[in-house]
């Protein structure tokens, strides 16, 4: 079961007028449209539980922040909250519980000055053993400073930008090392993110999280999940972190949109001790959101 929602915009000044629900199996797409030739556009993936799109404000606020560093035509809020409230209310009318959310800004087809976007709907994976299990994973050098962000600002370290070839190759060196996931570290030493997913650590009752300025994204989930610790009194905080924090740390669990909390049962084949309470208690919040 999937869902399209395209956005409809004026030709003349590029500016998003609204939405239509299109067939999801229809040729929707110019093949010369920088989305897929450059990889030139932005996105965001809300997740669909219940009935309700989760962290929507967040995800349009950095689909905003990520169009604002790649210099494309500003998204209008009001059009892409209404294509894809549209979009998870048909996903619900067809029963689906859990859905995943995609919804995409390119700049258009090569040559001209409109942009394009879309918001695809579908039932989301079944992500039971990831939250249960858990999942193994390696460390890879991201090439990068920590500072990055600061002293390299095109790299757009930070944006949520359709060029994710390097993420997928990393999941594929991790599966050749016969692990689920990878968390990149920073050339000079530091932790940063997943290739999908924020790292959140627990040390006593504390639950720590990378720093935002270090190039990486902001988690909209990872948010969701502090905002929720600290009203059940976990303090929480946002560090600059070394695998050796990650080693010390008493559970640690990477967190997104979808797949939301999955602890991690190893690091570079070093096994550890997974919080199964604290990960159900974690999930279970994280479903119980109604926005």
């Amino acid at each position: 079961m999937s869902v399209v929602a395209l956005i409809e915009f004026d030709p003349a000044s590029g500016a998003a007028t609204g939405h239509r629900l299109a067939d999801a199996d229809a040729a929707l797409l110019r093949v010369t449209d920088l989305g897929a030739t450059r990889g030139d556009g932005v996105f965001e993936t809300a997740s669909l539980v219940h009935g309700h799109v989760q962290a929507l404000e967040a995800h349009l606020e950095r689909l905003v922040q990520s169009a604002r560093m790649l210099e494309l035509p500003q998204p209008d809020p009001a059009v892409w909250r209404a294509a894809v409230l549209a979009v998870g209310d048909a996903l619900t009318a067809e029963g689906v519980d859990e859905g995943s959310i995609k919804f995409v800004l390119t700049r258009g087809v090569e040559g001209g000055s409109v942009p394009t976007g879309w918001v695809f709907g579908t039932a989301a994976p079944d992500f039971t053993a990831d939250r249960t299990s858990g999942v193994r994973l390696v460390l890879l050098d991201r090439g990068f400073r920590h500072d990055v962000s600061q002293t390299s600002p095109w790299l757009l370290a930070g944006a949520k930008t359709l060029s994710y070839a390097m993420n997928r190759a990393a999941l594929r060196e991790a599966a050749r090392r016969g692990a689920d996931d990878v968390l990149f570290v920073s050339s000079d030493g530091y932790l940063l993110e997943g290739p999908t997913s924020t790292l959140v650590l627990r040390t006593g009752p504390r639950l720590i999280t990378p720093r935002v300025d270090l190039g990486i994204l902001a988690g909209t989930t990872q948010a969701d999940l502090f905002a929720w610790a600290e009203a059940a009194g976990f303090p929480t905080g946002y560090e600059l972190l070394t695998p050796a924090d990650l080693a010390a740390a008493d559970a640690a669990w990477l967190v997104s949109s979808v797949r939301h909390v999955a602890p991690v049962r190893a690091v570079e084949g070093v096994e550890r001790a997974i919080d199964a309470e604290l990960t159900e208690r974690f999930n279970e919040a994280l479903d119980a959101r109604t926005a």
